[in-house]
């Protein structure tokens, strides 16, 4: 495993991390901080398989992230590249790679149950599951954040590509938020980072 992966992942997890990276023989990278995801995979013209994983997530999150994108390696490898992304065949695959990784030597013991029921069905990405999400968060370096959940309703919020919106009501698991610009009204995960500009008055969702 490369030296610089074991810098990102909790110390104990870099064993069973070796094996798994040594075993499927793939290219794993590092990259810069990417706003859409927090990590892929993918086969390279040249036939080596390559994931890719954030640089600033936490140790944990990080971890999650890497075997997630293994997982997407091995369902393929095993049941051929017409399966849908996230469906069965991954979500067993990802269930079954990161069961070895939920133990207190590797993880917090607060997010392992947490970890155990988001496990039972994995999503696409953790950040659909609000309060693991939420648990996760709490181990960044950089903890003077604001998520959209934080907001009262009404409060005029901007995001990271200069969008501005305003905070309606939640919906479900997703929070409403009218587009200053276009009017149009999107639906944002509780946990998407924010930057507050001004509350807004009289605001009708």
């Amino acid at each position: 495993m490369p030296e610089s992966i074991s810098d990102f992942i909790p110390k104990n997890a870099a064993f069973l991390v070796e094996s798994l990276l040594s075993k499927d023989n793939l290219v794993v990278k590092v990259k810069s901080e990417r706003k859409t995801k927090h990590g892929d995979y993918r086969q390279l013209p040249n036939g080596l398989h390559q994931i890719t994983v954030n640089s600033n997530l936490n140790q944990y999150r990080f971890l999650i992230t890497l075997i997630h994108e293994i997982a997407h390696f091995e369902a393929f490898q095993k049941y051929g590249r017409l399966i849908k992304p996230h469906g069965k065949e991954w979500k067993m695959t990802f269930q079954h790679l990161m069961l070895p990784f939920l133990r207190p030597e590797i993880f917090p013991v607060e997010l392992l149950p947490l970890l155990a029921r988001h496990f039972k069905n994995p999503k696409a990405t953790s950040d659909t599951d609000e309060q693991l999400a939420l648990a996760l968060k709490q181990f960044d370096e950089d903890l003077d954040k604001t998520y959209v959940f934080q907001l009262s309703s009404g409060q005029k919020f901007k995001l990271y590509n200069g969008r501005v919106f305003i905070k309606g009501e939640k919906r479900r698991k997703r929070i409403e938020c009218v587009e200053v610009k276009t009017g149009k009204l999107y639906l944002f995960n509780p946990n998407a980072e924010v930057e507050i500009i001004e509350s807004v008055r009289n605001f009708v969702s």
